[in-house]
C-alpha cells in the first residue's frame, strides 16, 4: 500500500506529484528546491540560502513521517552550476551524519522557478 505524505512546513508540490510517498519502510521524498513554504517564492541568497531552505523543506517532509535526516539513505542533488558544489556540500553536511547517506550530485541545466539547486531523498523507517 503506498501512502501519500504531506506538510504545510514544506512548499506545496508545484506540479502533479506529492512531496513523499511512503511504500512499507520506504519514504520517497520528492525534489525539493529553495521556496519559502510561505510564500511560495524562491528564497533570495543565492545558491547557499537555497540550498539551506532545501534541506529545511526536506527536514519538514521527513518530519511529517515521523523520520529525520538519520532515516536517508540516498540523496540526488541537482545543481545548475557544479561550481556551487562546494558550498553546497558544505550545507549539506551540517544536515547529515555518519553514516552518510549514498548520493549523487548531478549538473543540470535549469531548475523549476530559476532554482539552482534541488535535492530528492529516499529514507527508511528503522534506519538511523
Amino acid at each position: 500500500m503506498v501512502r501519500a505524505l504531506s506538510t504545510s512546513d514544506a512548499p506545496k508540490a508545484i506540479g502533479p506529484y506529492s512531496q513523499a510517498l511512503e511504500h512499507g519502510d520506504l519514504v520517497f521524498l520528492s525534489g525539493q528546491i529553495g521556496l519559502d513554504p510561505a510564500s511560495g517564492n524562491l528564497v533570495s541568497g543565492g545558491t547557499p540560502a537555497e540550498a539551506e531552505q532545501v534541506l529545511k523543506n526536506l527536514g519538514a517532509v521527513l518530519d511529517a513521517a515521523g523520520l529525520s535526516f538519520a532515516h536517508v539513505v540516498r540523496t540526488t542533488i541537482y545543481l545548475v552550476d557544479l561550481a556551487d558544489f562546494a558550498a553546497v556540500n558544505e550545507i549539506y553536511a551540517r544536515h547529515v551524519r555518519a553514516p552518510y547517506p549514498a548520493r549523487a550530485t548531478v549538473g543540470v541545466a535549469a531548475l523549476p522557478k530559476g532554482a539552482r539547486v534541488e535535492i530528492d531523498a529516499i529514507a527508511v523507517r528503522g534506519a538511523g
